[in-house]
């Protein structure tokens, strides 16, 4: 890219202004233009602003439709991992047919949400939240029960639903554990780094997982993908977790799955709907434990999203391949 200014279109705004000012002051010598319906939220795109059409770049979560129309813009970056608002055909053809790129911060993302996977896995081998309830209810000294219910880790079979930079990166973390590791792709490539089978396969090797960990993305493809067939293959002592998208999950088969003793445990980060209503039964369910969509949470997370887009930005800028393309 040989242009020297740039406009750039900013449809997010975060909660850390030390972070909006570090975007502003690294984009000097740019025109930065902040929509006038900015959005806080990962999860939501804000709506149509025609400020887009003038520009080059747009960071944040631009409308898609505006991404189909904006005649100039050869590269959007995204603020999530998630992409699958996206994911659709006629906005891939608009953007080939322009040569210009859609990016995402799945390398911001990839270790908090893989750790947070890790920690619940350890949690449910350890039984940590037996202990956590014995302490806010009865305060009695259960050692014996949570004993024996305790497992390890060690060798113990993970099946993974998709194969992105989040998966990569927990296969990562699994690997001092010795576990057996089998991910699940649409497509396998035959590279990837442990057995990696097709979807066409999943139902075979789902009665021998202990834990069976989704991190699919959203989307019509994976609508409801863990159906009520698909939680009575699972072995009942495996535990089920969600670190995607809440839509991926048929929850009243979850629901029924926990309150039958069908399964051992569910770990949710994400539901459907989000926030989820005080009053759905998923909160009280049989050892279902749930943390509110925090997975893709650190301290520096704003900072690390901006400095992410930077150096795509630098990178954009000299015609280079750009980080997290996926378009």
């Amino acid at each position: 890219m040989s242009q020297d200014k740039l406009t750039v279109f900013v449809n997010q705004l975060f909660p850390d202004e030390s972070a909006n000012a570090l975007l502003r002051d690294s984009l000097a010598g740019n025109e930065v233009v902040f929509s006038q319906s900015t959005t806080k939220s990962n999860l939501a795109a804000s709506g149509h602003d025609p400020a887009i059409d003038s520009a080059d770049v747009a960071f944040g979560q631009p409308d898609p439709g505006s991404l189909l129309s904006a005649p100039k813009l050869k590269w959007a970056h995204l603020t999530s991992a998630g992409w699958d608002r996206y994911d659709r055909d006629d906005l891939r053809a608009s953007l080939r047919a322009r040569g210009a790129a859609l990016t995402n911060s799945s390398s911001v993302y990839e270790d908090p949400c893989a750790q947070h996977a890790l920690a619940m896995i350890l949690a449910q081998c350890r039984q940590l939240a037996a202990s956590v309830e014995n302490q806010r209810s009865d305060k009695g000294w259960p050692a014996n029960a949570i004993r024996r219910a305790s497992r390890l880790l060690t060798g113990q079979k993970v099946l993974i639903l998709s194969f992105g930079a989040i998966a990569r990166r927990l296969v990562d973390l699994l690997i001092p554990f010795d576990c057996d590791v089998v991910a699940v792709r649409r497509k396998p490539t035959g590279e990837e780094p442990v057995k990696t089978v097709a979807e066409s396969e999943l139902d075979q090797y789902l009665p021998h997982a202990d834990h069976v960990v989704s991190v699919l993305p959203g989307g019509g493809a994976t609508k409801a993908f863990m159906s009520a067939e698909r939680f009575a293959l699972m072995n009942r002592e495996a535990a089920f977790y969600n670190i995607g998208r809440g839509s991926t999950v048929d929850q009243p088969a979850l629901l029924q799955a926990l309150q039958s003793h069908r399964i051992a445990a569910a770990w949710l980060d994400v539901t459907d709907p989000e926030p989820l209503p005080a009053d759905h039964p998923l909160w009280t369910a049989p050892n279902c434990h749930i943390t509110p969509h925090t997975a893709g949470g650190h301290h520096d997370e704003f900072h690390r999203l901006v400095r992410h887009f930077l150096a795509n930005f630098e990178r954009f800028t000299r015609g280079q391949q750009l980080a997290d393309r996926v378009i």
